[in-house]
């Protein structure tokens, strides 16, 4: 089906102006829109290429000045409908094929001798492989040399003072008196203070034996009574 002029689409006379155009473009848009179209679906169909073909020729006569203004500086005649320009396409297509090649194989000329394995075989003699060594005290323990360090007296441990964190200034014992758990993180988590952490597990260790016979003398005093 050939199409038609947009003038005749719109219902505008030639010389009209780019107002008029626009006006007569929004009154047939209101008029056929598809969205109106309720009556049946061949109904909306037909509302669809209607409005297509009303959009399309509003499109072309949208801007006419630039395309004439073209058309005289190249020297051409100008036509109607205005020519299609011309496109090239977005894609292409490579073949590849010829680039293809097995895993481990040469790009160049297959050699005389067969090629040596990936791995030799004196790389399969050696141990067998094994997980590594956890990092921290519990390593250094096995170092040749190492000695770790020796349990100080609870009273030692006690007058120990924290340089860090929020109670920094206090001593393990006045720490252990108002917040135990405390104590309990030193002796889990610190890895860089060895003696610290050996002061940590001291008085870590005398809570437990505490808190062991005062649960003992609980019960004693529940069998009692």
């Amino acid at each position: 089906m050939p199409k038609r002029d947009p003038h005749d689409v719109l219902g505008v006379p030639r010389d009209a102006s780019q107002a008029t155009i626009k006006a007569a473009w929004r009154r047939l848009a209101r008029e056929h829109h598809p969205d109106l179209a309720t009556e049946s679906p061949a109904a909306a169909q037909a509302a669809t290429r209607r409005m297509a073909e009303i959009n399309r020729a509003y499109e072309q006569l949208r801007s006419p000045k630039a395309e004439a203004g073209a058309a005289a500086g190249s020297g051409r005649r100008a036509t109607w409908p205005p020519r299609e320009r011309p496109s090239r396409p977005v894609t292409g297509r490579v073949d590849t094929s010829a680039t293809f090649r097995p895993r481990n194989t040469t790009t160049g000329p297959r050699p005389a001798r067969s090629v040596p394995p990936p791995y030799r075989e004196d790389r399969l003699r050696r141990e067998p492989l094994r997980a590594s060594q956890p990092n921290g005290p519990l390593s250094r323990g096995r170092q040749r040399g190492f000695r770790p360090p020796e349990p100080p007296a609870l009273q030692d441990a006690m007058d120990r003072i924290i340089e860090f964190g929020k109670f920094h200034g206090h001593t393990l014992g006045q720490i252990a008196t108002f917040e135990p758990t405390y104590i309990d993180w030193l002796a889990r988590t610190i890895s860089r203070d060895p003696d610290l952490v050996a002061a940590a597990r001291v008085i870590e260790a005398e809570l437990a034996t505490r808190a062991e016979a005062r649960a003992e003398a609980r019960a004693a005093r529940s069998r009692g009574g």
